[in-house]
């Protein structure tokens, strides 16, 4: 046989295995586009996804039946308190976290009626300390959650963004951006500072006003007049609106970019750019015979 012939045959056959494996590549994707689940269906995944929060799912969780995603242990635990450390098994924080927020609660109550009584501010204070610590108490049940649900795997979008709500540039610390939180606390320091300074001269400015337009005689009135006071006061109180924005806006920065860089941490950049062009052979729909062209890939 001369190698012309040779060569002919060969061309057939890899053209024919072409044409075969191109077919049946067109008839593996018709039928995997039919009957692939493209979404997991399970139990614990429908929960997770249909609705933002499921009974039946926390619930289960703290029985140890099934498994529970951290925001339905999160949401849940807000109303039933310490519910995340009997999903982690961590029964010997109950007492701790039940012990705090109740003596906080308790001394609060305790203190309010001896100020209502006694008319002493330091009971006062004792009234407000006391609130505070049981609230701390609740919300460092709620981080400890975070912290002790499935510590095996990272990185964990959800962790990440449940630690920049509770405390803001600690999911950027969790993500290894350490650099981020500075940034992200002096924004946030600088719209709680204008906040609090366009506040108070809101109320300032507001003072003036009802003494520049008050009715009564025996008030020593301001130098200022109705109409400028009522200006300024109206500037400081839309200065303070748009603070308050700002600093929220801010706070809602640093929980989506704790989120976004927490799912991209497996995404891999790498330097090796470079483009590969070889010969092929495509398979049409509207052509009885295999095309022949040339494949260009690119890698970056």
């Amino acid at each position: 046989m001369s190698l012309k012939r040779i060569l002919a045959v060969l061309t057939l056959t890899i053209l024919a295995c072409s044409t075969l494996h191109a077919q049946y590549r067109d008839d593996q994707f018709k039928r995997d586009a039919f009957t692939q689940n493209y979404a997991d269906t399970t139990e614990r995944t429908a929960a997770d996804t249909s609705q933002l929060f499921s009974f039946k799912e926390y619930f289960g969780g703290l029985a140890h039946r099934r498994g529970a995603s951290l925001k339905t242990l999160e949401m849940g635990s807000t109303i039933f308190i310490g519910g995340g450390q009997i999903y982690n098994r961590q029964y010997w924080k109950l007492p701790i976290v039940y012990g705090g927020i109740g003596a906080g609660v308790y001394g609060g109550i305790h203190f309010n009626q001896l100020y209502h009584s006694s008319g002493d501010t330091k009971y006062r204070t004792y009234r407000d300390f006391s609130y505070a610590g049981a609230a701390l108490v609740w919300w460092g049940s709620l981080l400890d959650t975070a912290v002790n649900y499935e510590k095996g795997v990272y990185p964990n979008p959800a962790k990440a963004t449940l630690y920049s709500i509770l405390l803001p540039g600690l999911g950027q610390i969790y993500n290894g951006e350490f650099w981020k939180v500075p940034l992200y606390w002096g924004l946030m320091a600088g719209g709680i500072h204008f906040w609090m300074d366009n506040n108070r001269q809101y109320h300032r400015w507001k003072w003036i006003h009802n003494m520049a337009t008050t009715d009564d005689d025996t008030v020593e009135r301001p130098p200022q007049t109705g109409e400028t006071a009522k200006y300024y006061r109206d500037a400081y109180r839309r200065m303070r609106d748009y603070s308050i924005v700002a600093t929220m806006g801010f706070y809602l920065l640093q929980v989506i970019d704790a989120n976004v860089f927490a799912y991209m941490q497996d995404f891999e950049v790498t330097d090796d750019i470079s483009m590969h062009i070889q010969p092929s052979v495509f398979s049409t729909d509207y052509a009885f015979q295999p095309a022949v062209g040339l494949n260009v890939g690119f890698r970056f």
